[in-house]
């Protein structure tokens, strides 16, 4: 049995990958290894998955409809990770285009293959922003305030749940669903804040804290999400039943938070770099920037309920792995 995973050179894809391996799991990885950060980091990735014998690496752009149909007609996968995808909130403000061709008419490829090849169940990734910039906290897949995206980012994700939900309904296809909360940790992405601020902490420089560090975020370490990832794959989703799912539908569709369940304020967690640094941040403050959220905090009650998940890394170990993994990295 084969288990297709986009976006494999990605950092959530890349550790997802590896624990699939661990497991014994034959993972065909596809990746366009596009620019949105630097290639090298992602190659660096996919170097720690080459020569598995349970791994294959196709660089493919899963919006390219003629290559993934014909990659899911070759392949015939058992179940589908789809983890790849236009990320970034500030991103998308400026390069709206990247986020249709991959969001949207990528996610109907992976749908459109999933369905005619007879996949037992597609996991793929939505995200916290979808809330948008709801101020009823914890999150809960229950809300109805999902149909107020600040970002186009937001709105594409958005669509990938109704669009999973109508595969799910017209052809039986089980779809899951996950929104991820701040995900964090070595391997990271470089567009991420924890990155961001190490880098410029190491090099003695500013750095830009918007909303004059008024945020709170989800922050989950990347271990906790893969875990959550793994239990859900392994468990396709069946007819709906409320209060987890939406309104009264009876499709094979479900869509979960997977979050850490403990906001920490932004200034909290550059306290915390700062020790594991051994440096003091220069702060620039700044305002809030456009798309962005006050808050994230997730309600993880439906996928613990479901699958087990628990997440179990504080803030300070998991920045401190992080660190640790970036001065090796980085060799500095």
């Amino acid at each position: 049995m084969t288990i297709l995973l986009t976006g494999a050179a990605g950092f959530i894809g890349f550790h997802t990958a590896q624990a699939l391996l661990a497991r014994g799991e034959a993972i065909v990885g596809i990746d366009n290894l596009n620019a949105y950060y630097d290639v090298r980091l992602k190659q660096a990735r996919l170097a720690q998955l080459d020569g598995h014998p349970n791994f294959r690496f196709v660089r493919c752009d899963f919006a390219d409809r003629p290559a993934m149909k014909a990659l899911f007609a070759q392949l015939r996968p058992d179940r589908v990770v789809h983890l790849g995808a236009q990320a970034g909130v500030r991103y998308s403000i400026d390069n709206p285009e990247a986020y249709i061709d991959s969001n949207l008419v990528g996610f109907l490829s992976i749908l459109e293959g999933c369905r005619h090849t007879g996949v037992r169940h597609l996991v793929y990734a939505s995200s916290s922003s979808v809330y948008g910039a709801n101020a009823a906290v914890p999150f809960a897949e229950t809300s109805s305030s999902t149909d107020h995206p600040v970002s186009l980012y937001a709105a594409t994700k958005r669509s990938n749940e109704l669009m999973a939900h109508t595969y799910a309904h017209l052809y039986g296809l089980p779809v899951t669903g996950l929104r991820f909360f701040t995900v964090y940790g070595p391997w990271g992405r470089p567009d991420m804040a924890y990155w961001k601020f190490t880098k410029a902490m190491l090099a003695a420089e500013p750095i830009d804290v918007f909303n004059n560090g008024q945020h709170a975020r989800d922050f989950t370490y990347i271990d906790d999400i893969v875990e959550g990832v793994v239990r859900t794959l392994d468990r396709p989703a069946a007819g709906s039943a409320p209060p987890f799912t939406p309104a009264t539908s009876t499709a094979p569709f479900r869509v979960y938070n997977i979050g850490n369940h403990q906001p920490v304020e932004l200034l909290d967690m550059i306290a915390i770099l700062e020790r594991e640094l051994g440096v003091k941040a220069q702060l620039r403050m700044l305002p809030m920037q456009p798309g962005d959220v006050h808050t994230t905090f997730a309600d993880v009650a439906a996928l613990t309920a479901d699958v087990g998940f628990r997440p179990v890394t504080p803030i300070d170990v998991g920045l401190a792995r992080f660190v640790s993994w970036y001065r090796a990295y980085e060799k500095c």
